[in-house]
């Protein structure tokens, strides 16, 4: 993705070297189970509700970057101004205004306002503050345990979450929430797979605008199959149970992917109706 050089957004909030007391942490096996969660299209702010507790003490000290970190922490900055151009023209010419989420980077552990979280939940967003919040080393698990090396692999990432933000705004995550007890799993999952067409339609602009290179698409396809709840299990379970599947397969998260990409708007993104 050609992004040096540039805008950033003006909505990074940085909490790298603040550090809260009597922050849950979630070791071991929690950690790799919320890190599938987030990518399989899970929100980890739902998980962080069921061991929320009272405001920590924070303290706050002097954190000091590494080159690569840096280079991260731009690199995040000006995918998220990205999305917010993309989203603000198309809620605009949908009669709507997109307010624009924040992204808190942290390092280690957050207090957020769905909960209390360690680096090990992966980005998340929590719809209560509409921030989303990303541990930069999350990008090494990315790279190495998930096979989903490249920018826009990371990129993908962040537009995933957003779509969360988007789906908030418009009114989708309510509405889900009110019908989940009526839905079947099958239903459940087609709203989680709606996340890669909005994925994809914000990759779908951002070619428009000549920021994509040669082989971008296939890193964001790759991430996105890496994550299917096939390949998961696969991964770490050495089989698969199509009758587990909570977020949809690597198939159907390339195949909306590929549908937004295509589409560059919403008119294809009722996965409710289709």
């Amino acid at each position: 993705m050609r992004w040096q050089g540039r805008e950033e957004s003006s909505r990074v909030e940085d909490r790298r070297g603040v550090r809260g007391k009597g922050v849950v942490g979630i070791g071991g096996l929690g950690i790799v189970v919320l890190i599938v969660y987030t990518l399989m299209g899970g929100n980890p702010a739902d998980l962080l509700q069921v061991i929320e507790g009272a405001p920590q003490q924070q303290t706050t000290q002097p954190y000091q970057e590494s080159p690569e970190e840096e280079r991260l922490r731009k690199f995040s900055s000006v995918v998220l101004r990205e999305t917010e151009l993309v989203w603000a023209d198309i809620f605009s010419r949908n009669g709507h205004r997109y307010q624009e989420p924040t992204l808190v980077i942290y390092s280690g552990q957050v207090q957020s306002g769905c909960g209390l979280a360690s680096s090990g939940v992966g980005p998340f967003y929590c719809p209560r503050d509409q921030r989303i919040y990303v541990d930069l080393s999350f990008y090494r698990e990315l790279q190495h345990r998930f096979k989903a090396p490249g920018d826009f692999a990371m990129a993908y990432v962040l537009a995933h979450e957003v779509g969360h933000h988007v789906q908030h705004q418009l009114g989708i995550l309510e509405k889900v929430q009110a019908l989940r007890s009526r839905m079947s799993q099958e239903e459940y999952n087609t709203y989680s797979v709606r996340l890669e067409h909005l994925a994809g339609v914000w990759a779908c602009h951002v070619r428009n605008k000549g920021l994509l290179e040669q082989g971008d698409v296939e890193e964001a396809m790759a991430a996105a199959s890496a994550v299917g709840d096939d390949a998961i299990q696969k991964q770490m379970r050495g089989h698969v149970q199509p009758e587990t599947f909570t977020h949809g397969t690597s198939r159907q998260r390339m195949e909306w992917f590929m549908k937004g990409f295509r589409a560059g708007d919403l008119s294809q993104g009722d996965t409710f109706s289709q």
